[in-house]
């Protein structure tokens, strides 16, 4: 017994010299720390976000004239086609290339700032024919897919999480659409 005392004692004192014991503690307590901090950063996103609920129950009836008013939304107030559209960057300002209108592909990277890599998603009828219109409602306003996946982070920047905004706009559209107003 005396024998394997020496041995660990030894084997301590060799893993781990008594000057740099604090140096130890200190560094397996910052290694806690972070791992903490990850695990919980982790489990906010897994489990507290996103949570907005179930997509709305509603059926919005298309005419020409509301058509036109969503076309001119979408190109002109609330800027929707800058980014679900190819732009021709070589070109000043940008501009849309043709026949790319509301398809995607734009580029968001690490280059400009953010925090990975983010292709803004292709919202033509097409992509959506599958998607009831309370779910393209909570997309617009949460920024939540119908499957409940978050489109990007919270914590990215305003100009791609735009329902942040849009869900002011939009409530009150929808709440005067529904009150006849």
């Amino acid at each position: 017994m005396g024998a394997y005392i020496r041995l660990t004692d030894t084997y301590y004192n060799f893993i781990m010299p008594k000057k740099s014991n604090k140096l130890g503690k200190a560094l397996l307590i910052i290694l806690i720390l972070v791992l903490i901090v990850v695990a919980s950063a982790i489990g906010y996103l897994k489990f507290a976000q996103p949570n907005v609920g179930d997509a709305p129950n509603i059926h919005i009836t298309s005419t020409p004239a509301m058509v036109e008013r969503g076309r001119y939304l979408a190109m002109h107030v609330m800027s929707c086609m800058d980014c679900h559209s190819t732009r021709d960057f070589s070109k000043f300002a940008g501009p849309m290339t043709e026949g790319t209108l509301g398809k995607g592909g734009d580029h968001f990277g690490p280059e400009m700032g953010f925090p990975g890599t983010f292709y803004a998603r292709n919202i033509t009828p097409a992509s959506l024919k599958d998607w009831t219109d309370g779910e393209i409602f909570r997309t617009i306003t949460t920024g939540v897919t119908k499957n409940g996946e978050p489109i990007f982070p919270r914590d990215a920047l305003p100009l791609v999480r735009p329902w942040r905004f849009y869900r002011y706009y939009f409530g009150n559209c929808l709440s005067a659409h529904h009150t006849g107003h």
